[in-house]
């Protein structure tokens, strides 16, 4: 791949925030290539061969829930193959049992590409078991049963691919039509793990445009319906304490996106739709240098955001207007009700909600969504023997003691959402160290 270097970076103490980078071709070639060109200032290539190496070190979830059989094979035959493939499933298994039928299918397409797939139902016993004996019991509901919702899905998914030895984990939606983009977007996660100079990092992927029929003809559209809202008041809260106009976010919903173990392990996460929006505020909140930051580590080595625009067109499932509705006011309660969020930013929020319909104009935006704190609180090497005679357990490695709690750990551990600034400045004057 060749893509461009940053043109634009914000940066919010320790955090980096790349404008979005260009691709200008999808196979940059093989390594040490006879026809290698001479040095480019502007341009970075990323050969076939490093894509591979870190590829190998990946895992690719796929959240699941009622989508068509044929949906869930494209997007599988669009990930390369040295990806480990994780697919959480949460689709009714009453009356018909629709999750027997989808893993059956997964499974059979898996013997034509020699692969194995790691495939579980986000209600399984075994896990809900698991996930009790890891100490990590905010993934429970009262019943003692793993939440529904597709953040949980996500949340369980990263603690599946830890156990599997894997540097990266990478998410992509079941319902791509196109997997040619799903493969595009995979190698775009490399780009981003390969420019990035800090072990906390995360790429996120800004389509190229997604298309839908105008008239009896496809119109490209540049961005989605909820995006431009998410992004706009995400930048107005960067710009809050910087002093500075910015629109570095052009990704606050990108449900394609992938980050470090190591960064996963030091996110809080939200429910529901609001979990990738809550990606941004939350680094803002743990490590912007507003509030106390819970690791030193993270401050010293610092984190970066990379927005990749993919080449690939995204055409997904339609699902409807009241879809991108609740996306959009998940989005703008994760950062409504942040302790970071000003006065002046939570009146603009709750004038657009209340604009675009999305709550009646009497309606005050309540607080619905779960929060789950950092999964470096919880204890993997329970985790992992509590699923040892599962048919998957082969895929895991053998020592996960590296975020197994430790008594420091836990003094780090702190609720975010509890957190509270003293004087939240007027605009521009606050010093972000």
């Amino acid at each position: 791949m060749k893509i461009e270097i940053s043109r634009e970076i914000e940066r919010f103490g320790p955090i980096k925030i790349h404008g979005v980078q260009k691709v200008f071709e999808l196979d940059g070639g093989l390594k040490n290539a006879d026809n290698d060109e001479e040095y480019n200032p502007i341009m970075q290539r990323i050969a076939y061969d490093i894509q591979h190496e870190i590829q190998e070190q990946m895992a690719i979830v796929v959240p699941v829930r009622n989508e068509k059989i044929k949906l869930i094979e494209g997007v599988l035959s669009g990930i390369p193959h040295h990806c480990q493939v994780i697919i959480v499933s949460n689709s009714p298994r009453e009356p018909m049992d629709r999750f027997k039928l989808e893993k059956d299918a997964i499974e059979h397409i898996g013997r034509f590409m020699n692969r194995k797939f790691l495939v579980v139902h986000q209600k399984d016993p075994v896990l809900t078991k698991a996930v009790e004996a890891s100490g990590y019991k905010h993934l429970l509901d009262k019943k003692g049963n793993i939440k529904n919702g597709k953040a949980e899905g996500m949340i369980l998914s990263t603690m599946l691919a830890y156990l599997c030895g894997k540097k990266y984990v990478g998410f992509i939606d079941s319902d791509n039509y196109f997997p040619g983009a799903v493969l595009e977007y995979v190698q775009e996660y490399c780009a981003g793990f390969f420019l990035s100079a800090s072990p906390f990092t995360m790429v996120r992927i800004s389509w190229h445009s997604k298309p839908k029929v105008v008239e009896s003809n496809l119109f490209f559209a540049k961005r989605g319906r909820a995006s431009e809202h998410t992004n706009r008041i995400l930048n107005r809260l960067i710009s809050y304490y910087t002093g500075y106009g910015t629109e570095i976010i052009k990704t606050g919903n990108a449900g394609e996106h992938a980050l470090t173990m190591e960064m996963a392990m030091q996110l809080d996460y939200s429910s529901g739709y609001s979990i990738e929006p809550y990606h941004y505020v939350n680094v803002l909140e743990r490590y912007g240098g507003i509030l106390a930051p819970p690791s030193d580590k993270v401050m010293k080595e610092g984190v970066e955001f990379f927005q990749i625009e993919s080449r690939n067109p995204h055409l997904h499932e339609v699902k409807g207007d009241q879809h991108v509705k609740d996306m959009s006011l998940a989005a703008m309660e994760v950062i409504y009700h942040s302790p970071i969020c000003p006065p002046a930013l939570k009146a603009n929020i709750l004038e657009d909600v209340h604009n675009r319909k999305l709550l009646k104009k009497e309606e005050d935006i309540e607080s619905q969504l779960h929060y789950y704190p950092a999964l470096y609180s919880a204890d993997f090497k329970k985790f992992k023997e509590e699923l040892k005679n599962e048919e998957y357990a082969p895929l895991f490695v053998q020592d996960v003691s590296k975020y197994t709690p430790r008594e420091k750990d836990k003094k780090l551990m702190r609720d975010t959402k509890a957190a509270k600034i003293k004087e939240i400045p007027k605009e521009g004057k606050l010093e972000v160290k």
